[in-house]
């Protein structure tokens, strides 16, 4: 059920005047916030942070689901605000059959703060890249730049 239905249950209202049958009760469902998932008909959403080695290196991380929790590959690379659809893994489908998805948006943790060798070793990164972005991730303007320069 979902936020707002009304079910009616036949013949168990009030007793009718005079004698007469009972009315139909009418329940109106309230379903309460959920601190994690958020629902959209079927499908829920929720969003997961994950390290920025686990987005550059790719891996295996555990997403919660409604039926416990399962595994979600996070291919190397992996952009903040990327969306991953677990099939099947959402609301039942109200009279009928299957189920919604539950749709998982990674979020990057950036560390605010950071162990010495972690120092150390960005800054032997930011060397190596010349702390600029990759080719894929610059936008028209960067490689306009590039041309004149």
């Amino acid at each position: 059920v979902d936020n707002g239905m009304r079910l009616r249950i036949q013949g168990e209202g009030e007793a009718g005047s005079h004698g007469g049958a009972p009315g139909d009760l009418y329940v109106v469902i309230s379903v309460e916030e959920h601190p994690f998932f958020r629902r959209e008909e079927e499908n829920i959403y929720c969003e997961v942070p994950i390290s920025v080695t686990r987005a550059v290196l790719g891996g295996e991380i555990n997403i919660p689901t409604l039926d416990g929790e399962e595994k979600l590959t996070i291919p190397e690379g992996t952009q903040p605000g990327t969306v991953f659809r677990l099939r099947g893994k959402g609301i039942v489908h109200v009279n009928s059959h299957g189920r919604g998805d539950e749709l998982v948006t990674v979020s990057v943790r950036i560390p605010k703060k950071i162990s010495k060798e972690e120092r150390r070793l960005f800054e032997e990164l930011a060397a190596i890249t010349k702390d600029e972005l990759p080719a894929e991730d610059k936008n028209f303007f960067d490689k306009v730049k590039e041309i004149f320069q």
